[in-house]
């Protein structure tokens, strides 16, 4: 028996929840395509995400540690791919299509800047007077307008859900404006998982990785209730600390955290009576949702990342070492244009100067904008 688009969608249709969406109900694409014959719209979706060149960039793009710092640390790339995990163990416990959630979480960091949120808030600052640097606004304008793949269209021509999840998506770091996606309504429970699987991960991997580094030690952990929850249910008492103790106490956080979610969101979904996709998206709330009793201990553990890691002295030297890259190459190509290659100069034709410059440097990594700069800066480089 071939698995056709048509068996596919009766297959998901069937597995779903009565309140999860449907890949036979999507609202279609910008630019109307034959749907491929053995996969649904989201599976394509996610695919073309999976083989586009900003995907790709994320590989050598800053998550906390700058590439350069060492192979073990986690990149955006590998982020991304844990928030995609984490959002297909949401959506299967809950019944919501995974395929879905999978596409957004896989697009979510696409227009992500290097270096991070330094890179962002350096971005966001030179934009200012010229629409400003929002990277979920990027990421969005990365498959809608500057992805470069088909001769018919521009963008990667993603389904309509897959875009709305994307503008939806909202965390402590990132805003939602979703002007052109019914913003009067909540978005699928779909992109309502992406939101956690994003939090989730960067807030468990996170402190491995700060861990891993040095830059926070378990004794500073002691006394936060979640820290002495994971100890106590994984039986470490604080002495020994090693690898197979950080991995195992980490491993058993984002576990703790992902059911929690489901739990509490299971909860709040039979208390709400969802029965249909318009159900969750009518609701004047989201759905989807730590339980009241686990939210203020991982409050409490992300303003302990922000205090110790995030703004560690060796972190915001790479922060500060970041911004002055950033703006050096910035002031330097809007100054000389001309300096940018044939193919960026061209989009001057469709978009403001200050605008093509944005992108450009937006789609760069970590180690390329390195380059760059000492390329225009340093006379001993070879340009």
């Amino acid at each position: 028996m071939l698995y056709t688009r048509g068996v596919l969608e009766r297959l998901e249709a069937q597995a779903l929840a009565s309140y999860g969406f449907c890949s036979c109900d999507s609202r279609g694409r910008a630019y109307r395509e034959d749907e491929p014959k053995y996969r649904t719209a989201f599976q394509r979706d996610r695919d073309r995400i999976l083989h586009s060149t900003a995907f790709r960039r994320l590989e050598y793009k800053t998550q906390v540690f700058v590439n350069s710092e060492g192979d073990y640390y986690r990149t955006r790339l590998t982020h991304t791919l844990e928030v995609a995990q984490t959002g297909r163990s949401l959506a299967v416990a809950l019944g919501a299509n995974e395929v879905l959630v999978e596409a957004i979480c896989l697009a979510h960091d696409l227009g992500h800047p290097p270096f991070g949120h330094a890179g962002e808030a350096t971005l966001n600052k030179l934009m200012a007077e010229h629409g400003g640097f929002e990277h979920n606004k990027q990421s969005l304008r990365v498959v809608t307008k500057l992805e470069h793949r088909y001769p018919d269209f521009p963008g990667l021509n993603l389904s309509w859900e897959v875009l709305e999840g994307m503008v939806k998506h909202e965390t402590k770091y990132d805003r939602s404006d979703a002007a052109l996606y019914e913003p009067e309504k909540r978005g699928t429970l779909e992109a309502q998982l992406a939101n956690p699987a994003d939090e989730l991960a960067y807030t468990a991997h996170d402190l491995d990785d700060g861990l891993r580094s040095g830059l926070i030690t378990p004794e500073q952990l002691d006394g936060l209730a979640l820290w002495e929850a994971i100890k106590d249910s994984v039986g470490w008492n604080g002495r020994g600390f090693n690898q197979m103790w950080r991995l195992r106490l980490v491993r058993r956080l984002l576990g703790t955290l992902i059911t929690d979610t489901v739990e509490e969101t299971a909860r709040r979904l039979d208390a709400a009576h969802i029965q249909t996709v318009d159900d969750v998206r009518s609701l004047e709330y989201n759905i989807v949702s730590a339980s009241p009793e686990m939210q203020p201990m991982v409050d409490e553990l992300r303003q302990f990342l922000y205090d110790n890691l995030y703004h560690h002295p060796r972190v915001v030297r790479m922060q500060i070492k970041a911004e002055r890259i950033l703006s050096d190459l910035f002031a330097a190509y809007i100054a000389e244009p001309r300096q940018l290659p044939w193919e960026v100069q061209a989009r001057f034709k469709e978009r403001p100067v200050h605008r093509v410059v944005c992108d450009y440097i937006a789609g760069m990594t970590d180690r390329y904008a390195l380059q760059e700069h000492a390329k225009m800066f340093d006379p001993t480089e070879r340009v």
